[in-house]
């Protein structure tokens, strides 16, 4: 069977990233006289092999990205097939199994779980599924039935709306893919429930990187402790402190279609919360104005990095919006700081906190640096997977 299948050959050097683990070939690492990339069809399954011939993986193409092939299975023996990609499922939801006692959980995240270019959230019995690169697009099928096969969900949607397409030329796409599908979705996340919309929701609907660390937000909370929640999206940083003791929240979200989830999501766990639909910046410089304080202040906002070319402005922005927290701040309180920027490193997030420390006249104590929740588990050569920096801080006055 594997001599059916095209090669792409690697020039001479060029093997050592992947014979070390990483997975992504790079279209100036290919030897395009031995095999030319531009004769390959955009998905099509190749054997990589090495200078000298040595298989060294099945992947996927695209001639047409950057990374032009993504190693799927480096079993010469073992095709890239229904069969891998049901496997691969198996081992994924083995794990994610012994995380969660209930079935709500990112189940494949990407190139971690051994399948480049593939997102699968798992909402009880509804899975919702990103595909981000072409050759992911060319085995659709073959992921939705490995789907059917291991977990035999009520339905499958896929939600595939990411930036990340443009780069592979693929169009948006959004679509029921199998079974019955709801227009929202449910979400349990420990003694809580929530319901978030599936069309027009962010990312698959959820959160699922910041569960653990919604978690970890309880140990540092106090009875009667006045919450703030910023981009907080459908209000589960703050319905969590509300459960755990807090006196009041607040949400603050750009979205007002979100803050009425937000209300919604409270109010269906007994519990009450303010919502305040305005820019994040704007809304904190007013509250400050207004000479308003929190004891918790949680800033989890979008990726103002996206590219290289963002970093300055981008540290300028989460310098910023750490300042604003801290103004609101009472004499000694909590700040949780997250950045899903993989452009911006845990050390440039602390820098940021520090530098709007010293503006504010605060003393900053970080008690805890956390990342993304291990049902999103980091591939060790690939530091694009650890994205997800959290820093929960200790804030008194100078």
């Amino acid at each position: 069977m594997s001599n059916e299948v095209p090669v792409l050959k690697l020039k001479r050097g060029e093997d050592r990233r992947i014979r070390a683990g990483h997975p992504w070939v790079f279209s100036n690492e290919v030897d395009n006289d031995a095999t030319p990339l531009a004769k390959i069809a955009p998905g099509a399954i190749v054997r990589v092999v090495s200078d000298r011939d040595q298989f060294l993986g099945h992947a996927y193409v695209n001639p047409h990205a950057l990374i032009c092939a993504r190693i799927v299975g480096r079993d010469a023996e073992q095709g890239l097939d229904r069969a891998l990609i049901a496997h691969r499922l198996s081992v994924a939801l083995a794990l994610r199994e012994r995380l969660s006692r209930e079935p709500y959980y990112r189940l494949v995240f990407g190139e971690s779980d051994g399948l480049p270019g593939l997102v699968l959230d798992r909402y009880g019995d509804i899975i919702v599924g990103q595909i981000a690169t072409r050759g992911m697009e060319a085995l659709r099928t073959e992921v939705e039935e490995a789907v059917r096969t291991v977990l035999a969900p009520k339905g499958l949607f896929w939600k595939n709306d990411t930036g990340a397409r443009d780069l592979e030329q693929l169009e948006p796409d959004a679509h029921v893919a199998f079974g019955d599908v709801p227009e929202e979705l449910t979400v349990v996340e420990g003694a809580l429930r929530f319901v978030t919309p599936l069309r027009t929701g962010q990312k698959t609907g959820w959160f699922y990187d910041q569960t653990a660390n919604r978690a970890r937000l309880t140990r540092y909370l106090w009875a009667g402790a006045r919450v703030l929640d910023v981009c907080s999206y459908v209000g589960a940083w703050a319905i969590t402190a509300l459960a755990h003791g807090a006196r009041s929240a607040r949400c603050i979200d750009s979205s007002g279609a979100a803050l009425a989830y937000a209300s919604r999501n409270a109010a269906a766990n007994g519990l009450e919360l303010e919502t305040l639909e305005a820019n994040a910046f704007d809304a904190m410089k007013a509250l400050h104005e207004q000479g308003e304080q929190y004891d918790v202040v949680i800033l989890d906002p979008p990726a103002f990095i996206k590219r290289k070319k963002d970093i300055p402005q981008g540290q300028a922005a989460y310098r910023k919006l750490n300042q604003l927290a801290l103004n609101l701040l009472a004499r000694e309180g909590l700040l949780v700081s997250c950045s899903c920027s993989y452009h911006l490193s845990a050390e440039d997030l602390s820098a940021a906190i520090q530098g709007a420390a010293r503006h504010t006249g605060r003393f900053v104590q970080i008690l805890e640096a956390a990342g993304q929740s291990p049902d999103h588990p980091v591939h060790p050569a690939i530091p694009e997977t650890r994205y997800l920096k959290a820093y929960f801080c200790r804030v008194t006055r100078e």
